[in-house]
């Protein structure tokens, strides 16, 4: 029996396709990367014909329709990359394209803001109005700084609050007393506490720094220094020693000239566990390493602790446990392609290891039957749940439809929790029951726990950032003072105190 025609009465018209819009009960228009450059296309659904609408040497993007001959479309006319100063021709504008005059589209956005980002049009009143998104903010000078808040957020999970924070990596204390995060252009690291908001730390230009992370006893801080997202550049774990005093030192633990990322110490503060593309060969395959947690490999060179022709990334140790929990893509098909549109196909599942005897179970399963991202997973303080950032519930939003930000990789998905057994660790295997926190269209991504809740007003860095802003660079400012866009990291705050 074929499932998808015969029990939900579908049938596949268009293949590669999205943003599906009708013009008519038997018209359909719709957007298609071919070549180089997406274009929008009508599909006759009584005569099987399909045709371009919009030209093919310029970017086109999520029609609606108006009719079946007229449709509103996001186009780009001449691409650009992140370090151009944008002309008029490389911002996001909405047109209006009529089948019967293709040469002679109606300009809807610029001729009231050239210098803006416009997205995702909609129709009303049968075309006598086009709706719009724009990318807002006050002009900009290149270098200025932008104003920008905590806030707090609805929770899906009654058990578990939620805070938004306009920046990236965020990471508590294991007191929840200190937040340490990056700002997007992942050149600063930014510490809230009780002595307030400030840089502790700072890289010469944007992309140098990022994944802040706290040692477990100790005012010590570990960050990630290189180009972010770049198997093949070279990538150091620093310490910051001191770093609530401002001393502003660091301190080099990886030796080598390796892609090394994503520290976290053990409970007592003296032993950090990383993944490295050391050993990894020209495929650059990534395992988990062992070193001093406050001298690194000047101590020794690291201890290998998971060996194998695949990726283990994003670790994080047990608050007070031997256990590390981190992502792996070691149980991938031996028939899953290599690259999916030029990035990793995914099939990353959550795995937790025992750091003394080095076995290893898997704790959530990769999608089932077809490639997913389960990343970036976080224990909570107490050790009983796990965080991660998952595309377990699909990503209903075409990347092409939102703002392209230098970080972009592809989409994480949601927020979601699965509880664990504390004490047993093979109790663990493929846990099914998850909990889903937030229902985002395309992205939530590293997500971090804390035991303060959002509306304790005992909570020092809580008191701080909900009465004051703070002033991260903003990296999206385009140089000529157009619109810019926004992203933030995402925290969860559990309302029950471990």
């Amino acid at each position: 029996m074929d499932l998808e025609s015969t029990y939900l009465e579908r049938e596949r018209v268009i293949e590669n396709a999205g943003w599906p819009s009708w013009g008519s009960e038997t018209v359909l228009f719709f957007h298609k990367k071919v070549g180089d450059n997406w274009g929008v296309f009508r599909y006759d659904l009584s005569t099987g014909e399909t045709l371009r609408v919009t030209p093919e040497a310029i970017d086109a993007v999520t029609p609606a329709a108006i009719d079946e001959s007229r449709v509103a479309v996001a186009t780009i006319r001449q691409k650009s990359v992140f370090t151009d100063v944008r002309v008029e021709a490389q911002y996001r504008h909405i047109e209006v394209f009529d089948m019967g005059l293709p040469e002679e589209p109606l300009q809807i956005t610029r001729c009231t803001k050239p210098k803006g980002d416009h997205y995702n049009p909609f129709v009303m009143d049968g075309g006598k109005y086009i709706g719009y998104h724009r990318c807002k903010s006050d002009h900009l000078e290149h270098g200025d700084d932008v104003p920008r808040r905590f806030d707090k957020l609805q929770s899906h999970h009654e058990d578990i609050g939620l805070f938004r924070v306009a920046g990236a990596f965020p990471a508590f204390s294991k007191d929840g007393s200190k937040l340490a995060f990056v700002d997007n252009e992942f050149k600063a690291v930014w510490l809230a506490d009780s002595d307030g908001m400030r840089v502790v730390f700072e890289t010469d230009g944007p992309d140098g720094v990022f994944s802040p992370v706290w040692n477990q006893k100790k005012d010590i801080l570990y960050v990630c220094m290189g180009p972010s997202f770049k198997a093949n550049e070279i990538l150091e774990i620093y310490a910051i020693p001191h770093v609530s005093t401002g001393a502003r030192e660091r301190r080099l633990l990886t030796k080598g000239k390796f892609n090394n990322a994503f520290p976290s110490t053990n409970s007592d503060g003296t032993k950090l566990v990383f993944r490295s593309t050391r050993n990894g060969g020209h495929k650059k395959y990534k395992n988990l390493y062992m070193m001093d947690a406050e001298i690194g490999e000047d101590g020794g060179e690291a201890e290998r602790i998971t060996e194998g022709d695949w990726i283990d990334t994003h670790c994080q140790w047990s608050p007070d446990r031997d256990w590390i929990v981190f992502s792996s893509n070691r149980d991938k098909p031996a028939d899953a392609p290599e690259r999916d549109h030029g990035m990793d196909p995914g099939y990353f599942a959550v795995y937790l290891m025992n750091a003394i005897d080095r076995s290893v179970v898997r704790v959530i399963r990769s999608g089932y039957d077809f490639s997913g991202h389960v990343n970036h997973p976080v224990f909570s303080p107490d050790g009983r749940s796990i965080v991660v950032t998952a595309d377990l519930a699909a990503v209903s939003a075409d990347p092409m439809s939102l703002p392209l930000l230098l970080h972009s990789q592809r989409p994480y998905g949601d927020i979601f929790t699965v509880d664990i057994d504390p004490d047993d660790m093979e109790k663990n295997q493929d846990v099914e029951e998850f909990a889903r926190v937030t229902h985002s269209r395309y992205e939530n991504a590293t997500p971090d726990w804390t035991v303060f809740s959002t509306h304790d007003p005992h909570a020092q860095w809580n008191l701080l950032v909900m009465e004051e802003n703070y002033t991260p660079s903003c990296p999206y400012a385009h140089h000529d003072g157009g619109e810019s866009w926004h992203m933030t990291g995402q925290m969860c705050i559990p309302k029950r105190v471990c």
